[in-house]
């Protein structure tokens, strides 16, 4: 998936909610089970951060090498406990690894690995580092089993994060399910679009979201985009969330299932309308949700049409016949087991091993924010994803997806994995 636009500054981004209607979510915040003031020193927090001896050799360094992080007793955070929980994720995560490996093997991988910049990183290390990781992943029972084996085998290359101590900031995005209509309705309206065949001989500056599509998001027949309707939507909000995501899932009209994913997009950047209701006095500068502009919006649906417009960027779509999302290295994503970074900084389809605070559906279906460790592979990227301290999860398909990604936020660490 092409996850051109994710944003979530001090305030979470949106998540496409068909009808608009505003989510009513339980998180509660649970403490680290490391606290720093009554665990030994090997067990505190810090030592997830990069040592100031470490960053001071390496002055431009984007990945610092280092030990694996000890894994202590009493902080069960450093360990993929998912993978044997109570519905084991081990298939899916050999699914992850299967994809990176097929894509390492391709001349794009090739050529993406030509000039990487990080010493010690190249595709043929990465594949084998892939390789054994699948052979340790399918002989092992258990986390700390796992963890153990790591650590005798793998070398951690840590990103400095946006500090230069190793702190990333962690999002979240997903495939939204949503109705759609094949053909235009009284009540499917808005519609999403192809790429146009002339595409590449426009002239920049490109026309703007406004130039394109009009304020009401009804007018592209009578402009550019006449005839290349790919499918129409009942909510003035819904195609434009679809543009946020870069992919979804559509239940048609004729009871059928399709998908569509990303073609092609203006040489606009992306404008948040959310930090725009907030640069407005609309809603407060501070702790700003999802559910609270989703709301506003619900209340106000008349802004809609002056709000998205403020975004001048637009992104076209091809239907993908109910495939998988799809990545920046054309592999399918796997929920909860891909990641988006930046490309220009990060190997592209490496092992890494993610570590913040994420919020997880618990048995009373109510969601609880808890600091896991995840191993997962670097599969795709983003227009906003920038720099050593932006990572964004993939969390999967539908609502659930949709309402942990709209309420994910945090800052934890980011570590790629590969054979000493």
């Amino acid at each position: 998936m092409k996850k051109i636009f994710s944003e979530l500054g001090k305030f979470h981004n949106f998540i496409a909610i068909s009808g608009l209607v505003v989510l009513s979510i339980s998180l509660l915040r649970m403490q680290s089970v490391a606290n720093p003031e009554l665990s030994p020193p090997e067990c505190r927090v810090k030592k997830w951060d990069i040592s100031v001896s470490l960053t001071g050799e390496k002055q431009k360094a984007v990945l610092i090498q280092r030990k694996p992080v000890t894994c202590c007793q009493s902080d069960a955070s450093c360990l993929d406990e998912a993978i044997y929980g109570e519905i084991p994720d081990k298939k899916t995560l050999l699914t992850a690894i299967d994809r990176s490996l097929q894509y390492l093997q391709t001349k794009a991988a090739i050529s993406a690995y030509q000039n990487y910049q990080v010493s010690g990183i190249n595709r043929d290390r990465v594949f084998k580092s892939l390789q054994r990781f699948r052979e340790i992943l399918l002989t092992t029972n258990s986390p700390t089993e796992l963890y153990q084996a790591i650590e005798k085998e793998f070398v951690y290359y840590q990103s400095v994060g946006k500090d230069n101590k190793g702190a990333v900031l962690f999002t979240a995005y997903y495939e939204p399910l949503y109705a759609a209509s094949r053909v235009p309705t009284a009540e499917y309206r808005y519609p999403v679009y192809r790429l146009p065949p002339d595409f590449n001989s426009w002239s920049k500056p490109h026309p703007t979201r406004l130039q394109l599509e009009g304020a009401d998001g009804l007018q592209g027949a009578k402009g550019k985009l006449q005839g290349l309707e790919l499918f129409w939507f009942r909510d003035r909000l819904e195609p434009y969330m679809v543009q946020i995501q870069g992919s979804a899932k559509l239940q048609l009209t004729d009871g059928t299932q399709t998908s569509i994913g990303y073609a092609g997009n203006t040489a606009y950047n992306y404008k948040s309308i959310g930090r725009e209701l907030v640069n407005d006095g609309k809603l407060p500068q501070e702790g700003v949700t999802m559910p609270m502009i989703l709301e506003y919006f619900q209340k106000h649906p008349q802004e809609l049409n002056i709000y998205i417009p403020r975004d001048r960027s637009f992104v076209f779509f091809q239907e993908n016949h109910g495939e998988p999302a799809q990545g920046s290295i054309n592999v399918p994503l796997t929920a909860e087991r891909s990641i988006a970074t930046d490309k220009s900084l990060m190997p592209p389809g490496a092992l890494a091993l993610i570590r913040a605070s994420f919020p997880l559906v618990n048995s009373t279906g109510n969601m609880e924010e808890r600091i896991i460790s995840r191993y997962v592979l670097d599969q795709d990227t983003g227009g906003a994803i920038k720099g050593a301290g932006r990572v964004d999860y993939f969390l999967g398909t539908g609502k659930i997806a949709g309402d942990r990604a709209g309420v994910t936020v945090s800052n934890g660490q980011l570590f790629y994995l590969l054979l000493k």
